[in-house]
């Protein structure tokens, strides 16, 4: 494995990243205002490192060779070795602030409390999800009321995991109301919480209920990828339940998920709005193109942090960056809002998965809702046992092996447990939650106090997610 830092001199480099460290100290309990003002310091201060980190290069890259999957192209996967080299400033700058944040571990996970109006150890002001809860709640019922067919057992098996009590966390739907109102130039009204009445073919009057319609689809797109993950993977449990495959079969569970797709693109259709269903439409392609990444990855692949990004990037932010960028166009927002909401859904979302890969570690199967080492025990190799192969060489053939032979899994377990992997993973999520709360404050300024308090609700899901347990 090739170093993970390349070092240049290594004195201006410890004086750089001093430099670097001031700055993120000072963000500690700063205000909103504080940030705004410390963001540019944060990337005058990185642009001048002339060290990388080659995962946060690869992640700052893989938005752009992402969109080679635009719905319809033929383009294709850019290489490996050009992935890995920061082709512009910013990027640069992303991979200088990573390495920061490895340096100092509590840096950007202190920087994202402090935005996220949080202390580094918790104590949240508001609850951002109870921000948009109503509104939610009005698009979860909908949903329920819409997944019908004259099929009954397809429609048992397609509201399996919209039932009250089984819907799950509801980040998305939660995700994009909130950029929705804090890009809004008017808070919505007492109508737009209330649950819609219109089928779902019909193309709604009003711009927020063609934003809900996007909250709608990225719920149904959402659960139909986890249906069909379930059976790839022959998961038995899911949500802290019996996963849909358990209990009706593999081939009912994959025709819930294409139905709900069905119901998806029904939706979509109705939006009549090309871009928002360009976005939408590349997501579907995207969480289609990481399953294949993940199935055909060869032994070189599935030690390949490079692959790892790119697939996480398909299969788990692409659908929160399209579908908050989709929110903002459907808003009639500018092109630099339109990528900022963007932005922070691909980092929310790569910020999501890197905690989701610590939890299979270090959470019990209640807390997660499905079985511990679940990816180790399905041949996958995660960021924390990829850091730690960095460190013990013994560990790669391993994963290359895909974990088959009795005593890998304890094997794989105890070397991660002896390594920095965990900790390292933790810093490069906390990273992209950092780059997620700089891509809302690039937004154009709230129109309204309803905004701004949306806006701030933004920042701390990212919070959340950096300390979810579960």
């Amino acid at each position: 494995m090739a170093m993970w830092l390349r070092a240049g001199n290594q004195a201006g480099r410890a004086a750089r990243l001093a430099r670097l460290r001031t700055v993120e100290n000072g963000l500690a309990g700063a205000s909103l205002d504080t940030l705004t003002a410390v963001v540019p310091q944060l990337a005058a201060a990185a642009a001048a490192n002339t060290t990388w980190t080659a995962a946060a290069a690869a992640t700052s890259s893989w938005h752009t060779t992402g969109r080679h999957f635009a719905s319809g192209s033929s383009g294709r996967l850019a290489p490996a070795a050009a992935a890995a080299v920061p082709a512009t400033a910013a990027q640069a700058a992303d991979a200088a602030a990573a390495e920061a944040a490895a340096a100092d571990p509590a840096g950007a996970d202190a920087a994202v409390g402090a935005a996220a109006g949080t202390k580094p150890g918790g104590g949240e002001q508001a609850d951002a999800f109870a921000l948009v809860r109503e509104e939610v709640d009005c698009v979860t019922e909908r949903l329920r009321r819409d997944i019908f067919t004259e099929i009954p057992a397809l429609e048992r098996a397609a509201e399996y995991f919209f039932r009250a009590g089984a819907e799950g966390k509801r980040l998305r739907s939660s995700m994009l109301l909130l950029a929705a109102s804090a890009l809004a130039p008017a808070p919505p009204s007492l109508h737009h919480l209330t649950i819609d009445p219109a089928p779902p073919a019909e193309h709604p009057q009003d711009v927020r209920r063609r934003q809900q319609r996007i909250a709608e689809i990225t719920e149904l797109i959402h659960v139909a990828s986890l249906l069909h993950d379930d059976v790839i993977d022959s998961s038995g449990t899911r949500r802290g339940k019996k996963s849909l495959n358990a209990v009706v079969g593999n081939k009912v569970a994959i025709l819930a998920g294409d139905f709900l797709l069905a119901r998806a693109s029904v939706s979509l259709a109705s939006l009549q709005n090309s871009e928002a269903i360009m976005l939408m439409s590349q997501s579907l392609e995207h969480l289609v193109a990481g399953e294949i990444l993940q199935l055909t990855a060869d032994a070189d692949e599935a030690a390949s942090m490079d692959h790892y990004l790119r697939k996480t990037y398909c299969k788990t932010a692409s659908l929160m960056a399209n579908s908050c960028k989709a929110v903002a166009v459907l808003g009639g927002h500018s092109q630099a809002d339109c990528h900022a909401a963007s932005e922070y859904g691909r980092h929310v979302g790569l910020a999501f998965q890197l905690v989701d890969d610590i939890m299979d570690f270090t959470c019990t199967a209640s807390e997660m809702g499905k079985p511990g080492l679940n990816d180790l025990r399905s041949g996958l190799a995660t960021a924390p046992v990829l850091y730690a192969a960095e460190e013990h060489a013994e560990l790669l053939p391993l994963i290359q092996r895909r974990f088959k032979e009795e005593g890998d899994v304890e094997a794989a377990l105890g070397m991660v447990e002896a390594s920095s992997g965990l900790q390292r993973t933790r810093q490069l999520a906390a990273f992209h939650a950092a780059e997620a709360v700089a891509a809302v404050q690039g937004m154009s300024a709230p129109a309204t106090q309803h905004a701004a308090e949306h806006r701030a609700g933004l920042l701390q899901v990212t919070q959340r997610v950096l300390d979810r347990k579960k």
